[in-house]
């Protein structure tokens, strides 16, 4: 007999969340507090540790608290027979604090506590199924968040040139040195282009840890750090544009893997980097309080969503190719809700959540001066977000069903999380607009071109209806050829390029050196009587793609 484990954790989290929803309310009353604890003090420099409560710090922390209890929540019955329950736990439990010192920090020094913390608990999170994919998920995840830190740490020498650790404004000559440090830390770390490879492979971890790192945790930190920042300081006019150039590709590139992904958490990854994406053009658009806004919007409907698709993976014992798992929902009415608002809000529907944020972000675009290529970049993933999500709930909910092996419907208390999610889903856009005055601009933005926005997702829910794409595309399962050589193996079928597995992995090792050095040399040496004439089409693929980004940069 299965034993049920205690809702400790989700109703201390509940209790958090509650006491940051109270200070944000009486906000007004004390403008915001400043803790600060002295560590190091030299004749030039001041090491310092703070913590900062305001209305960004506790209205994201409140978002996190409130997502992190329905995870906890949804985890005491996702996870139920499992063995190591109560290791897992607490790994969350460390993954979820570390979120919230980055989140409250105002120095570097606590900043760097947060960030750490966040990849060393990612990196345990990810690898928790012990298989051959959950390591190499971890280890990539690893890899690029090392090189973050690596960018963060750079910016201490900036910091002992100021004289303070203090994330305050900066003097006017190291603003654009910092924004720049911060901006390529937050593209690692919130899977930009060229560093996104490593989200999709994340979805090696458990269902709620996917919730969790794709909703309000691991790749928002950059995002969020980025919003810190661009609030204190002006954010200078190259940065500007890199953002608005990476956002764009990414926001694209997510859209375009996602239309031939046939994985149910894969499909769900990528659509987080779309919107990702939409954060980051928002802020080089300046709109760094509708970007805040589309975060905490995001995070409620995608923790809804992975949810909703763990739910589908344990009516389905673990299946997660959509072509199998046709008219799944038909049995479950309350599944088939979550699913549909979900997807929904991602789509940008009118007067759910994301309709207040998404929306105002792409019409803001038409007036801002920028590049026309970011502009139709944007356009595309629009319509190809509501194309990629048709697909989706015509697949799980009118779909032909292709197996026989489907559980019965949980009871009501299992779809708790669920239901408090789904309030947050359809209300919080409305709310936060409401409470917040930063916001307004939603309620009164309008622009000619909004019919148009209405035309491009109404476009693609009639594509996505007629949508009947089964099968994969190599360009897009390896993401623009982004991923390593060795994740990508399947797909490259000539031995030549097979040989590179080893190059990739380091001219040290030594596997490389003492097995297949010869036969990579002998390769090298008869590359001309080798070459394929036909079926090899990497290297024109990944020419073609290097050239059509460095137009695009040159452009800008």
């Amino acid at each position: 007999m299965l034993v049920m484990h205690y809702q400790r954790f989700s109703m201390l989290l509940c209790g958090v969340c509650s006491v940051y929803v109270i200070l944000y309310m009486l906000l007004p009353l004390f403008h915001g507090v400043n803790y600060v604890y002295d560590c190091l003090l030299t004749s030039s420099t001041l090491l310092v540790s703070c913590l900062i409560f305001d209305s960004i710090s506790l209205s994201f922390s409140a978002v996190v608290m409130y997502i992190s209890m329905c995870v906890f929540f949804f985890s005491r019955y996702y996870m139920l027979t499992d063995p190591f329950y109560n290791r897992f736990m607490w790994l969350l439990v460390t993954f979820v604090a570390s979120m919230n010192v980055l989140i409250l920090s105002g120095s570097l020094l606590t900043m760097l506590v947060g960030w750490d913390g966040l990849g060393v608990s990612s990196f345990a999170l990810i690898m928790y199924y012990q298989s051959k994919e959950s390591l190499t998920a971890s280890f990539m995840t690893l890899l690029v968040n090392r090189l973050g830190d690596i960018i963060i740490m750079s910016s201490m020498g900036v910091f002992i040139i100021m004289g303070s650790s203090l994330l305050t404004t900066y003097t006017m000559s190291t603003v654009y040195i910092m924004m720049l440090l911060f901006s390529f830390a937050a593209l690692t770390k919130s899977a930009q282009y060229p560093f996104c490879a490593w989200l999709p492979a994340a979805m090696a971890a458990p269902t709620p840890v996917s919730a969790l790192v794709h909703s309000s945790t691991l790749v928002t930190a950059g995002v969020y750090i980025l919003i810190r920042a661009c609030y204190m300081n002006s954010i200078p006019l190259d940065v500007s544009n890199l953002l608005l150039f990476c956002g764009a590709i990414t926001s694209f590139i997510g859209g375009c893997c996602a239309l031939f992904e046939n994985d149910i958490k894969k499909l769900i990854a990528l659509s987080t980097l779309s919107q990702l994406g939409v954060m980051m053009f928002s802020l080089g658009l300046g709109l760094y309080n509708f970007a805040l806004l589309h975060l905490f919007t995001h995070a409620m409907f995608k923790a809804l969503l992975f949810l909703a698709a763990g739910c589908v993976l344990l009516m389905s014992f673990g299946v997660q190719d959509l072509r199998l798992l046709g008219g799944v929902s038909k049995s479950n009415p309350l599944l088939l809700v979550f699913l549909n608002v979900s997807a929904f809000c991602l789509m940008g529907l009118p007067f759910l959540s994301a309709f207040y944020s998404k929306h105002v972000i792409l019409s803001a675009m038409w007036c801002q001066s920028m590049n026309i290529v970011a502009v139709f970049l944007m356009l595309a993933s629009t319509l190809l977000s509501s194309i990629y999500m048709l697909r989706f709930l015509k697949a799980l909910n009118w779909g032909p069903n292709h197996s026989y092996a489907v559980a019965t419907p949980y009871y009501l208390g299992f779809y708790t999380p669920l239901c408090f999610l789904f309030l947050g889903s359809c209300l919080s856009g409305w709310f936060f607009i409401n409470i917040d005055m930063s916001y307004v601009m939603s309620t009164f933005s309008y622009s000619v071109y909004d019919k148009f926005l209405y035309m491009i997702a109404l476009s693609g829910v009639f594509i996505g209806l007629m949508t009947t794409k089964t099968q994969g595309n190599e360009l897009c399962s390896s993401m623009f050829y982004m991923e390593p050589v060795w994740r990508n193996i399947n797909f490259i079928s000539h031995k030549f390029v097979k040989t590179l597995k080893n190059l990739d992995s380091g001219w040290l090792e030594p596997n490389t050196y003492s097995s297949s050095i010869s036969q990579i040399s002998s390769y090298m040496f008869n590359i001309v009587s080798t070459w394929p004439p036909r079926k090899f089409n990497f290297i024109p693929w990944s020419v073609l793609m290097t050239l059509f980004f460095l137009l695009l940069t040159c452009l800008y």
